[in-house]
């Protein structure tokens, strides 16, 4: 049997519609009809640059939800056929694995990297706003690869001054910004910094910042330093590429060896004249927030948890907005809205 998936032939293209065969899972997989499918600022990336395509034919969209139709051969799980669920698509480093990705109307799932609805209070389209933005919040605080902050917990969690510390969001207003002042507000962070438009200002207190400072500041820089002193070790940019990083480097400690984690790629040096001296250095640190980048024992904390911070609203989901259908114009008119610098998230119901 066929379904009908959006694809991307070619990187820099639009992407088009074709048929495709529904792929049948294989031991430790789940077959799902998929209900919501969540687009995220970089499948625009993804198209546009070749961001996270080792290679094309590639479909776009990692965040999923649906209806289990199947469960694979010799795999022992929870779950049930008839169960809705949500998930994160497998996306593993420099491999294109399709039949586990989102703009189809069938899909495959690794059972690692799932949860039921049913355990969030939430609809399909509320969970699928989660899998991929608030994973990747887990690895930016919990890795190794980025700040390596122990979970509460943990034994090491016990011993840990949360109320101490301090962080600064570049780009607190992306989905992912979001969740990672939501994830710092739960672990009790004294200082959250939010550096966004001012427009999204309530929102972003509400959610957890202690202090929201105007992106289009001339002086933002010194208005950070005045709130964070030279004490901040904790910088995230969820936003800018490159050289452009500067900012969030610029507001770590001079005196300590801060670490600042990157959502896009670290590539060229930022003007080392333009942050200040770092006599201590500082790391940084670009992380992917795809669950099959990561050790099994880590990611299996953040789904179980997962469900947990949903249901007690330790974490909301996105604001979203619903194209029904595998509609292919709309599809890329959404990215290009991504591109643009505007538009809400956008949830694909795949089988309308």
């Amino acid at each position: 049997m066929s379904q009908k998936a959006l694809i991307l032939q070619e990187i820099g293209q639009r992407l088009v519609e074709v048929d495709r065969p529904i792929p049948q899972p294989g031991k430790g997989e789940l077959l799902i009809k998929l209900t919501s499918v969540g687009l995220n600022p970089h499948d625009q990336k993804s198209r546009d640059r070749g961001l996270f395509v080792s290679s094309t034919p590639y479909i776009p969209a990692h965040d999923l939800a649906g209806e289990i139709l199947a469960i694979g051969p010799d795999t022992t799980t929870h779950f049930a056929i008839g169960e809705h669920i949500f998930a994160q698509s497998r996306l593993p480093l420099n491999q294109v694995l399709n039949d586990f990705n989102g703009l189809q109307q069938y899909a495959l799932v690794d059972i690692k990297y799932a949860a039921r609805v049913t355990d969030t209070g939430l609809s399909d389209d509320e969970a699928a706003t989660i899998p991929v933005n608030v994973a990747t919040g887990f690895v930016v605080f919990f890795s190794e690869d980025g700040f390596g902050v122990p979970l509460p917990d943990t034994d090491s969690g016990v011993h840990f001054d949360y109320a101490a510390q301090k962080l600064v969001v570049i780009g607190a207003a992306t989905n992912c910004g979001r969740f990672a002042i939501q994830l710092a507000k739960w672990l009790g962070f004294g200082v959250i910094v939010a550096v966004a438009g001012l427009r999204t200002g309530d929102e972003l207190r509400e959610m957890g910042a202690t202090h929201v400072v105007d992106r289009h500041a001339d002086d933002v820089l010194s208005r950070v330093r005045d709130i964070v002193g030279d004490e901040l070790v904790y910088a995230l940019d969820a936003f800018n590429f490159g050289p452009r990083q500067e900012l969030a480097a610029a507001v770590l400690s001079d005196s300590r060896r801060g670490t600042l984690v990157t959502l896009a790629p670290a590539v060229g040096e930022v003007d080392s004249a333009r942050i200040g001296e770092k006599r201590m250095g500082y790391e940084r640190r670009f992380i992917r927030g795809s669950c099959a980048t990561h050790p099994d024992d880590f990611t299996r904390l953040f789904w179980e948890r997962i469900t947990g911070w949903l249901k007690t609203g330790v974490i909301r989901p996105s604001k979203f907005r619903v194209i029904e259908g595998l509609d292919v114009d709309q599809s890329n008119a959404a990215l290009d809205e991504y591109r643009d610098m505007g538009g809400m998230k956008v949830q694909v119901h795949p089988n309308v």
